[in-house]
């Protein structure tokens, strides 16, 4: 098993609490003749002109559930995307909230994978009160939780899920409400293959891991586009994690020609296939999505090299947005140094979501989500977002190609797909 970072992540409650209330009185100037003291609920001026009825402001917090796994699989992803997204919220309220000075409020509990477990958080998150559902960083493990939002009617939306399935295309009408801030699959795989093909890399294998839609989806797109660039793919490994196959693909894939190596997998496999690869003396440059980013699944005995992957942002003080950097060491100082670059999609989606709600006056989830599909090339922090109708994950991206030698990631280039690969 990976080493994991277990994530005890309290999301501190930044609910204010005011009462204002008016003082019904009667008051009369020495003109006035008896029996006609004008009164209201609220005051009365010394003249005995009544003041409007004065409404206390609504400074009750907003409150965003967040149903993600922060001690298992999916934490090296939820955890950093959490943390931004605290973060974010907290800058938000400390220029006075939203919608006058409505705090947000982020509630977390930890969901886990376990499909049972994802749909009781949930389900106790809008038992809470949340107005606004997170789901876990995929589509496969955050189902549970986003039927319960669906079911709820409530805003439903994942930081960094990397398929275009969270909305309509993967829920039909029900998912005009479900929305993504991750980069769509689609994307990551024509990136992939148009790095590929720049280096030269005629022949590959594509290595297929079954577990999850979006391992499927990045893979497939990277064949497409390869495809459609000159190049050849020259064979298709399967297997699906967790089932103990992976040993029989690397040996597989070891033996073929090839110039390059696509692959999408995480978890126990990520360093099983890589490494294993690497032990059997084959040094055929590796690409792979943002599932590869971070160094904790590295070992810390053989050094990894020719290894390649896209992501949203550098972890490693080396991105050309000074922002990143700025934000990356705001994390480390909080005492939460990010594992994977998935706290992009953290941070903007609360970012987003405080200006959805801004411009729609509440919460409501079809007016939210008709906010959020007008993002066209949108300003927030680290970048544009993009979101439409048809595309309820963020599309158009600029992607931080990364190059890891000896162990060691850094930023190679900015890149964005030329012609993202319809896959569907």
């Amino acid at each position: 098993m990976f080493r994991r970072t277990r994530f005890l992540l309290l999301l501190a409650v930044l609910a204010l609490i005011a009462a204002a209330c008016g003082d019904s009185s009667s008051d009369t100037t020495a003109g006035t003749t008896a029996g006609t003291t004008a009164t209201t609920a609220a005051a009365t001026t010394t003249t005995g002109a009544p003041t409007a009825t004065t409404t206390p402001p609504d400074v009750s917090p907003i409150i965003i559930g967040a149903a993600v796994d922060l001690t298992q699989n999916m934490a090296p992803f939820n955890g950093p995307a959490a943390t931004a997204a605290k973060i974010m919220a907290d800058r938000i309220n400390a220029a006075g909230g939203v919608l006058g000075g409505r705090p947000l409020e982020i509630l977390a509990i930890d969901s886990t994978v376990e499909p049972d477990l994802v749909k009781s958080a949930a389900v106790d998150l809008i038992s809470q009160g949340a107005e606004i559902l997170i789901v876990t960083c995929d589509f496969d493990f955050a189902a549970p939780a986003i039927q319960e939002g669906i079911g709820a009617g409530i805003l439903t939306v994942a930081p960094c899920g990397g398929t275009d399935r969270f909305g309509p295309v993967g829920l039909g009408a029900d998912g005009e409400i479900v929305f993504s801030f991750g980069n769509q699959a689609q994307d990551e795989g024509a990136v992939l293959a148009e790095f590929a093909r720049d280096q030269g890399w005629n022949d590959a294998v594509v290595v297929k891991d079954n577990l999850l839609v979006y391992f499927q989806d990045v893979v497939d797109a990277f064949d497409l586009r390869f495809t459609e660039l000159g190049g050849t793919v020259v064979a298709t490994e399967q297997f699906t994690g967790f089932d103990g196959t992976v040993g029989n693909t690397v040996t597989a894939v070891a033996n073929m020609d090839k110039d390059v190596i696509a692959i999408t997998t995480a978890f126990d496999d990520l360093p099983a296939l890589v490494f294993g690869l690497r032990s059997l003396g084959d040094d055929t440059p590796i690409v792979c999505a943002w599932a590869c980013d971070g160094t904790f699944w590295y070992q810390e005995d053989v050094p990894l090299n020719n290894f390649y992957y896209n992501t949203y942002v550098s972890l490693f003080g080396d991105d050309p947005d000074p922002e990143v950097n700025t934000f990356i060491q705001e994390m480390s100082d909080a005492g939460a140094p990010p594992l994977s670059a998935a706290l992009l999609g953290g941070a903007q989606m609360i970012q987003a979501l405080a200006n959805g709600i801004e411009a729609t006056g509440g919460t409501d989830a079809v007016a939210l989500a008709n906010y959020l599909e007008t993002l066209d090339n949108e300003a927030l922090i680290v970048g544009d977002v993009t979101l439409n109708a048809d595309n309820h994950t963020v599309f158009g991206r600029p992607h931080r190609m990364m190059g890891v030698m000896d162990s060691v990631p850094s930023f190679m280039e900015l890149r964005t797909a030329t012609s993202p690969a319809a896959i569907r």
